[in-house]
Parts: structure tokens; sequence; C-alpha cells
């Protein structure tokens, strides 16, 4: 066992991390306030380097291995989890749906413009009646010959308005269920396609979240992906692979709650002293320590499942469980450590509590994870 991360791998972990000091913490705070998304700081991210990490190179994408993206992942979400979901809703869900599943004309028509971030991506699974339920897909596309007509509704849309490509799971024939689900690359202007409102969101008030709307939107054929009847194992795949990118990003708001509340430990005083020297706080310290090392591991064994070719629907969905878990317990422990501080927003803590809930619920609840390893568990 090896738990040593290559030259290359600290490398990114330092210009994730600068990138995450040096743009992304300059304005979080009020970029939170009006839930503004962080446009110019996404146009950065592509620019180097941090929108197509594991796309292959042939498409502008980074080549690199899962361990890297959730390496920057964690850093970039210690700071602005608004900004980390834009980030791993392109690269999980969006960049390597397209460059393992898609044509090589889609590739080169699509991906090549989202892995430098010139364009953005948008994942399109949830509706109103299918959020946990993926099969129950009320959204059809009916096969017209050379085109489909896209017809329904989907909901909580990460990057819903900011997207240019749209990733969309419907139903072509519901007599086969899941198996005749399909996916389709849908562009922002083909007609009939419309943005509907804004949330109003509890975290990552930065990251904007829509629900779309397809009044017989015409979609070309060669606009699905995969073979006639693939949309559902395509979107079951692709989530997969998003859950070890969102557990990353639970692990980096741990961390950043982590980082903020021992820093604040050293200098507050009461009682006559600092007030890491009451066991009261250093116990709370010591164990945010242990539950974000043990979450890191399993995030780590997920990414490395990945990159080996091992099956990593158990792995990924036992890292997203637990570091979401993790990420609640210790962004709402800081709060507890910052005392009356921690409950305004100058000090961050309470941005990151807020942020952290999201993570028990997208690309998965936390009860559907515990549906895919007790599955798992029993299937051994």
């Amino acid at each position: 066992m090896d738990f040593k991360l290559t030259e290359e791998h600290e490398m990114i972990r330092q210009a994730a991390r600068d990138f995450a000091k040096n743009e992304l913490l300059p304005g979080v705070i009020e970029r939170d306030e009006k839930q503004e998304f962080p446009k110019a700081q996404i146009k950065q991210l592509g620019e180097l380097g941090f929108m197509g990490m594991m796309a292959s190179p042939e498409y502008g994408g980074g080549g690199m291995d899962t361990i890297s993206y959730v390496i920057a992942m964690e850093e970039l979400s210690k700071v602005d989890a608004s900004a980390s979901v834009v980030v791993s809703v392109n690269n999980s869900l969006v960049c390597w749906g397209l460059d393992t599943y898609g044509t090589p004309e889609q590739k080169e028509k699509y991906l090549s413009q989202l892995t430098t971030g010139e364009k953005i991506g948008a994942f399109c699974l949830s509706e109103p009646e299918a959020g946990s339920d993926a099969t129950s897909q009320k959204t059809t596309a009916i096969d017209k010959g050379d085109h489909y007509v896209i017809n329904g509704t989907k909901n909580w849309i990460t990057n819903g308005n900011s997207a240019d490509i749209y990733l969309v799971i419907a139903q072509t024939d519901r007599e086969k269920k899941h198996k005749g689900i399909n996916a389709f690359i849908v562009e922002k202007g083909m007609e009939g396609f419309e943005v509907g409102p804004k949330e109003q969101k509890m975290g990552i008030r930065g990251s904007d979240t829509h629900s779309l709307n397809f009044n017989d939107v015409k979609v070309p054929k060669e606009n699905r992906i995969g073979e006639d009847g693939f949309g559902f194992k395509f979107a079951m795949k692709t989530l997969s692979g998003g859950r070890i990118g969102i557990a990353a990003q639970a692990l980096g708001i741990a961390s950043g709650a982590y980082e903020l509340a021992k820093e604040y430990a050293k200098t507050r005083k009461a009682f006559g002293t600092e007030i890491m020297n009451h066991q009261a706080i250093a116990f709370k310290i010591a164990d945010m320590h242990t539950q974000i090392e043990a979450a890191r591991h399993l995030v780590m064994k997920a990414a490395w499942d990945k990159d080996q070719g091992n099956n990593y629907d158990l792995s990924g969905a036992m890292a997203k469980l637990y570091a979401s878990q993790v990420a609640m317990e210790v962004a709402t422990e800081a709060v507890q450590v910052h005392g009356g501080n921690g409950y305004v927003k100058e000090y961050h803590v309470e941005r990151l509590m807020r942020d952290a809930k999201i993570t028990q619920i997208y690309e998965g609840t936390s009860e559907i994870q515990k549906i895919v390893i007790s599955r798992s568990v029993f299937k051994d």
C-alpha cells in the first residue's frame, strides 16, 4: 500500500489551493449573498485546465487521473463550493459522459469546447416526480425518423442558466421502462427550450440552479448518446463517477471548516487562555481531524478504484455517504467552536455549514447511497 502522492498530484493540489485563495476567496461572501454565478472565476478555471481534467487530450482535456481531480475538488471546495460544483458537473457528468460514450463527431463538436471552459455543461436527469427514482422519467423524446421531439420539465439543474450544452435524459418507449430511456445533447437556443426561474437555495447560492422546460424541442438523431435505450445506463454510470466528485466536494467543505476552526481556536481566548487549551474545544478538533482523515481515505479509494478500472459503484457510494455526513457534522461543529462569531458571515463557517447540506442530497441522497451499498454487500 502506498499513500504517497506523486509530484504531479502535489503540483495540482498547490495550483488549486493558490487559485482558491487568490481568486475564489475574494468576493466569495458577496457572491453568496447576491447569488452571483462566479463567471469570471469559472472562465479562469477553464483556462487553467480544471474544467476538463480527466477528458482526452485529443479534445482539449487534461488526460489526468481521478485522484488529480478529487485533489483539485477538495482544495476548491474548501473556499467556494458554488464554484467547485460547476467544476464537478462539467468534469464528472458532462465531459466524462461524452468522452466515454460519445461519438467522435459529438466529441469534436461539443467536448472540445467543454474541456476548455469555453462552454459549460449541465446534466439533466431530475424531474418534479423523478428525483431519487430516476426510472420514473416523465420527459419524453419521440422518435420522428431523423430527429427526436422532446417534451417535459427538468428540476434542480446545476448550471441551469449558465450552461450552453445540456445532457438530457428522456423516455422514448414507456413500455420498455428503464430500457426505453435515452440521453440527448441539447443546445441552449434550440427552439422550444426554455430556462425556468432560479431556485432560491439555502446553500451553494453562487451556483445557478433552475428548472428547464422542453416544448416540442427538435433534437437531431446524431445528438443521441449511445444506442437506442442506453440512456438509463448512461445516467447511472455517469452518476457513479459524479458521486466521487461530490464526495471530494464534501471533503473539501469539511476540511475548510476544520482549518478555520483550528486557527480560531489558536487565537481566541476565554478564561485567560486560548480556547484550544480547553478540553471541550480540543476534543472537537480531534474528532474533526479524525473524521476528515477517514473521509479522505474513502474518497481516495473510490478515485483509485476508478483509475484502476475496478467497479467503483460501492466505493463511490461509501465515499459520498460518509464524506457528506462528515461535511455536515464538521461544519456544524466549526460554527460551535466560533461561538457567536460562527453565526455571522464574516467568519465563513456559517456559509460552509449551509453549503454542506446539499452534499447529502444531490447526485443521489444519502438514503440512495445506502441502497447502493446494501445491495452490493448482499450481492457478495
